[in-house]
């Protein structure tokens, strides 16, 4: 099989989200995101008529939208290089983000997923990057280890509010396998949120690599035009359906005073695989 002309790729998919207690709901819906390979964003953004990197465009990639929030204008990979190093981390590879693209300008990721290479190209940390719809921003640096089945099982306990219908007592599970470079292979992320009596939540995306292409995009356009926006939408939605079933307001805690949370020790990214 030919090598795909960019590391970078739209991943083609749906997310899913299952509420256990103290009400049940679902929800699914389509979506395509980005992997977006940090070193590549110039190239993408010369050689893509329908992708644009920090313009308008029909579906772009902002550095604004990621990082910190008063870090406007930095080098994203530098920065994560700089939490890497600061978590005696080793990095100096690629950096690849998982992410909702901008469309038609617009952009809101409730969850990006940064994964931290070294200079081998071996993983060697993610950081989950998580966004509020109160304009806050926060982000979870935990060490990689794939197990022999290729997945990468993480967890860390909640610092930081997003929805105002789930307690900040929880940790999250991750179950992850990374993004691979052919067309057609498959991503899962899947996020499983717990208290101290079990499950609350599960989480997951599934989706497929698709060659990025100025087709590609056009054709995920066609089927998702208004895709970020109607994320937002969603969550409002959702949101007030959990009202409508009885689940309380909880109030809002001030966001961690530090942009980022290390997940620490040697093997802090070593999970023991469970059954889900």
């Amino acid at each position: 099989m030919e090598k795909p002309r960019f590391a970078s790729g739209l991943y083609v998919g749906s997310v899913t989200h299952h509420r256990v207690k103290p009400v049940r709901h679902r929800l699914s819906y389509r979506v395509f995101s980005l992997l977006a390979d940090l070193d590549e964003l110039p190239r993408l953004d010369r050689e893509l008529r329908l992708f644009a990197h920090n313009r308008f465009g029909l579906i772009g990639f902002h550095d604004r939208d990621f990082g910190p929030l008063e870090g406007i204008g930095i080098d994203l990979k530098r920065w994560a290089g700089s939490q890497l190093a600061a978590a005696g981390i080793e990095g100096g590879g690629p950096v690849r983000m998982l992410c909702f693209p901008r469309v038609l300008g617009f952009a809101f990721n409730p969850l990006c997923v940064w994964f931290c290479h070294r200079r081998d190209g071996t993983l060697a940390a993610i950081i989950h990057e998580v966004s509020n719809t109160f304009g806050e921003r926060h982000a979870y640096l935990i060490p990689a280890f794939p197990g022999t089945d290729g997945l990468v099982r993480q967890r860390c306990d909640k610092r930081f509010y997003v929805s105002p219908f789930m307690d900040m007592e929880t940790a999250y599970h991750f179950r992850i396998r990374p993004p691979g470079g052919r067309p057609g292979e498959p991503l899962a992320l899947s996020i499983r949120q717990t208290d101290a009596g079990g499950p609350v939540l599960h989480a997951a995306l599934t989706a497929e690599r698709v060659e990025l292409t100025d087709g590609a995009i056009l054709r995920a356009w066609v089927r998702h035009p208004l895709m970020t926006a109607k994320v937002v939408a969603g969550i409002h939605w959702e949101a007030l359906h959990l009202w409508r079933k009885g689940l309380a307001i909880r109030p809002r805690p001030l966001a961690p005073a530090h942009p980022v949370t290390v997940v620490g020790g040697a093997d802090a990214g070593r999970v023991a695989p469970t059954r889900s």
